[in-house]
């Protein structure tokens, strides 16, 4: 019985080294998504579904797991269907645009309230003091 139980927890294990090889497999293959999503953006992609179109095939790594030439890779999907990119010198619609500058809030004067505003503002002064 303890021989049943042994080659369960080897089997068991070998399982899992299996899952935690597909699990690494799926990281891998998200970095370098990833990384060309990062250098579709520097290329001026406009929309970054177009990522899709590389071949995954046709990618090289290197050692530790990173393309090794992603502007290449970008620049031949450039060359080969340029519609996907923007005109040289505008942004792509994916870059993060900087947002319009927060204003301060200017409380209004007295002067500027009605009289209702006034008796309200009034109210909520004398209510914190």
């Amino acid at each position: 019985m303890s021989g049943q139980a042994e080659s369960g927890i080897i089997e068991g294990g070998a399982e899992v080294s299996v899952d935690m090889s597909a699990q690494v497999a799926g990281l891998r293959a998200r970095l370098v998504q990833a990384e060309l999503r990062t250098e579709a953006v520097r290329a001026g992609m406009v929309d970054l579904d177009g990522v899709r179109l590389i071949e995954p095939s046709s990618l090289t790594l290197n050692d530790s797991g990173e393309l090794t030439d992603p502007a290449g890779v970008m620049a031949k999907l450039k060359a080969d269907k340029p519609w996907l990119f923007t005109a040289a010198g505008s942004r792509s619609s994916s870059s993060g645009a900087m947002p319009p500058r927060a204003t301060v809030p200017v409380p209004k004067t007295a002067m500027q309230m009605t009289v209702e505003e006034w008796r309200l503002a009034r109210a909520e002064l004398l209510r914190r003091v």
